[in-house]
């Protein structure tokens, strides 16, 4: 769910009070970047220097402002949905007050205190008409577990398995909120699958067969939920919203915030000049180019949908086609470097590798991905016959070159990240050099700024603003304080100093100060509210991976997937990818992957590698070889459940701007580049194919092999994906009848196969060269739409 932006307006106190909180939020998290090298790092805060405690803070100021935004908004309706999310809290409720083992003593303050979180939480679900004040207090009542793990945090670790009374009802409290505001954020299933879990960790002994479980006691689970450190609730995952999305949320809501979004959407029409495929070339480019801003594929679907409207209206684009084009690129910003979305972080977390190695191996899915949306595009505006649309006049590519400045803190994070720096420092300093873009741009620049700087202040200002910059960088120099190997302290400093001289003395002078600095403050605490419900959500798909270490689900559903499969590696991957993308229609692509994840990697690594070993890998290098391509399969069918009906957030969000029936517009969406659904088997199911993702053949196959099977890979699967685009649409340089459509598809799947020997795939190659040989004939009656 996107929260709308007017939630925060400041008109009102409480919209004041949300904005200064969210503010607030993202100082906290900017600020925890610097903090290693100042001075209060040796003074040990606990909620600075603690990594649980700077999480636990962080799921605070997440539950805060997510309450309070939410007791905001119009009361949702009650659904079918609502009355299964509050039943099932009932038996979670029950055991908290009757214990499913002997010898748990809850004291009844505590016991009534994680009730009033149920009735906070849940209640709301049923009675939507009480949430304005019910969510007021949820967010008050989350302080208290959040202030007893300040308080009581060394003791709590070391009580993890056999927890106090008070450990337990904190825990309940905190479970029961951040499932209340899930359910508020992104509907009920998601926190229904999380109470599913705990139900199977209380009550598992009752399930039959494969998946009968062990019963556990309702303090083990309380207690290592809260106080453990890495499998809790303030776990791995979690870790993931606070040291890596923050900050690329704040980063977008800069951009936002700066009217960057303007230009780089301004940039893509001007490189593509005026052409009946103007509207999905611009989709494309523009999406490729948010994406690199932004990991949330609804919203740059909202975005570029706004955008490209007037253009697919003017080329007479069938609007169905047109939002499903729109909501299929839109997605693709969740597979776009350097940002990517939230399953990156959690890979890179989870596998323990470097982000890098992710960004690499997403490049060339995206690729493809974007080459089935250009190509779809391109057959389908020949066969309509549409005519030639493009930007105004104003809009040539000097303007692309212009602006091009906008991409350096971009290529900045790509290098730091290259020489091995965290991906928090890297995205913090590009924050600070977008800010300096734009401030240093006459043309970028907010309005009252530009007119500031025109007063005679600026000639004081900018001398001011450069002595300021240099004290800044020299002064933790002088004052012998831990520069660290980016001196990021320094460059911190060096940039307020010039952005105080240079830019806000100016704005004091002339009375312009609220609108030269809003943009900043806007951008900042307009990040941290994109983040909340991204956020919840990986707090709840926490829980979930906190409930399957203590059960060892994971193993009992890797003999089951083994047993379905028959050991097949093609069947194994079908059951997952279909798993995966039925399982996103409810829940978030991070929560849809930690599940796949945990659930079925065990199983498919192990075949694959196996399978892997044929081509004379070391059994070592196999296992990481199948490690990486099983976890990449399953983040990018995570990501393609945002774009598959029924439930496709990316279709809604173009429906939205369309105005077309969203459960239409993700059967269009799923339809325009079909080959999506295609390309993610295929990097897993045999080594050579692999190639598609780069990185495992150039860890194992050194040298020139190694990069004639990746360029083999990517020309074959490149061309697979033509012919499939042009079977979708029913063209090729002429109309295709139904059956030739029907070879068209055949041939472009028997191109998506890895070969032994490579000159098998020129077979199908060369026969669908057939159908591209003969043109349209002349006087050929104008189609009004591909079928």
């Amino acid at each position: 769910m996107e929260i709308p932006q007017d939630s925060t307006g400041r008109t009102t106190r409480m919209g004041r009070v949300i904005w200064v909180i969210l503010l607030v939020a993202a100082l906290f998290s900017m600020y925890l970047v610097v903090h290693p090298f100042t001075p209060l790092s040796r003074l040990d805060i606990s909620i600075l220097d603690q990594v649980q405690l700077r999480r636990a803070t962080h799921v605070l100021l997440l539950l805060v402002a997510g309450y309070l935004i939410t007791s905001r908004l119009p009361a949702a309706r009650r659904t079918v949905g609502s009355w299964v999310f509050a039943a099932l809290t009932l038996p979670f409720l029950y055991t908290f007050w009757v214990p499913n083992v002997p010898g748990v003593d809850i004291p009844l303050a505590g016991k009534l205190m994680g009730t009033l979180a149920w009735a906070l939480a849940v209640l709301p679900a049923l009675l939507p008409q009480m949430r304005r004040y019910t969510d007021i207090a949820a967010a008050l009542l989350a302080i208290a577990p959040w202030a007893y793990q300040v308080r009581y945090y060394e003791e709590l670790v070391n009580r993890a398995v056999i927890p106090a009374g008070w450990d337990m009802a904190m825990s309940f409290s905190i479970i029961i909120l951040v499932l209340g505001l899930v359910s508020r954020l992104l509907g009920p299933i998601m926190p229904s699958l999380v109470l599913i879990f705990l139900a199977y960790n209380m009550y598992g002994q009752y399930v039959p067969g494969t998946f009968r479980g062990a019963k556990n006691g309702i303090d083990l689970i309380l207690g290592k939920t809260y106080n453990e450190t890495e499998a809790g609730i303030y776990g791995l995952i979690t870790g993931v919203s606070a040291k890596y999305l923050v900050y690329f949320t704040i980063l977008s809501g800069l951009i936002g915030a700066l009217g960057l979004g303007r230009v780089v959407a301004n940039m893509a029409l001007a490189m593509v000049g005026r052409t009946p495929q103007t509207p999905g070339r611009v989709t494309g480019i523009a999406s490729v180019f948010m994406g690199m801003f932004s990991g949330s594929g609804a919203a740059d679907t909202q975005f570029v949908a706004t955008l490209t409207k007037p253009l697919y209206e003017k080329a007479n684009y069938d609007k169905m086609i047109a939002a499903g084009l729109v909501a299929t690129a839109g997605t693709i910003a969740l597979i776009t470097p350097p940002v990517l979305g939230s399953i990156a972080f959690v890979m890179v977390e989870i596998l323990q590798i470097s982000y890098l190695w992710v960004v690499i191996m997403a490049i060339g899915p995206m690729l493809l991905y974007l080459l089935g949306i250009l190509t779809f595009n391109e057959f389908y505006a020949r066969k309509a016959k549409l005519p030639p649309v493009g930007a105004d006049e104003t809009l040539r590519r000097s303007y692309a070159l212009r602006y091009s400045t906008i991409f350096v803190p971009i290529v900045l994070i790509v290098v730091m990240l290259f020489l091995g720096t965290e991906v928090s420092t890297a995205v913090y300093l590009a924050s600070l050099a977008f800010i300096l873009v734009c401030y240093l741009d006459p043309t970028l620049r907010p309005a009252p700024l530009a007119e500031a700087m025109r007063s005679p202040a600026y000639k004081v200002g900018l001398p001011l603003g450069i002595g300021l910059a240099l004290g800044g960088a020299f002064l933790p120099l002088l004052a012998g304080w831990d520069l660290g190997r980016i001196p990021v302290l320094p460059v911190t400093l060096a940039v307020l100093g010039l952005l105080l001289g240079t830019f806000v003395y100016p704005a004091i002078a002339t009375g312009k100060l609220r609108g030269a600095i809003e943009p900043i403050a806007l951008g900042l605490a307009e990040g941290f509210r994109q983040l909340i419900p991204i956020g919840s959500a990986i707090v709840a798909a926490n829980l979930i991976f906190g409930m399957m270490v203590i059960t060892g689900l994971p193993s009992k559903f890797s003999i089951f997937l083994g047993q379905v499969s028959g050991e097949s590696l093609l069947l194994a991957t079908l059951v997952t990818a279909l798993f995966s993308l039925i399982l996103g229609m409810g829940v978030p692509p991070t929560a849809t992957y930690v599940l796949t994840a945990s659930l079925t990697a065990p199983a498919i690594i192990k075949i694959a590698a196996s399978n892997f070993q044929g081509y004379g890998l070391e059994p070592q290098q196999a296992v990481l070889a199948a490690t990486l391509a099983t976890h990449m399969f399953l983040f990018y069918y995570a990501v393609l459940a945002d774009v598959t009906p029924p439930v496709a957030l990316s279709g809604y969000a173009a429906a939205s701007v369309f105005k077309t029936n969203p459960i239409l517009t993700g059967v269009y969406a799923a339809r325009v580049a079909l080959a999506k659904y295609i390309i993610g088997f295929f990097f897993l199911l045999s080594f050579t194919g692999t190639g598609l993702l780069v990185l495992p053949i150039v860890q194992n196959v050194p040298g020139i092999e190694g990069w004639l099977i990746i360029l083999e890979r990517f020309f074959f699967t490149a061309v697979a994906i033509v012919f499939l685009a042009a079977a979708t649409v029913g063209y090729t340089r002429h109309p295709l009848q139904r059956w030739e459509s029907w070879v068209m598809g055949l041939l472009a799947l028997a191109l998506f196969y890895p070969y032994p020997n490579l000159w098998m795939a020129f077979i199908p190659f060369g026969l669908g060269l057939l159908f591209f040989l003969r043109g349209e004939q002349k006087g050929t009656p104008r189609p009004q739409a591909a079928d």
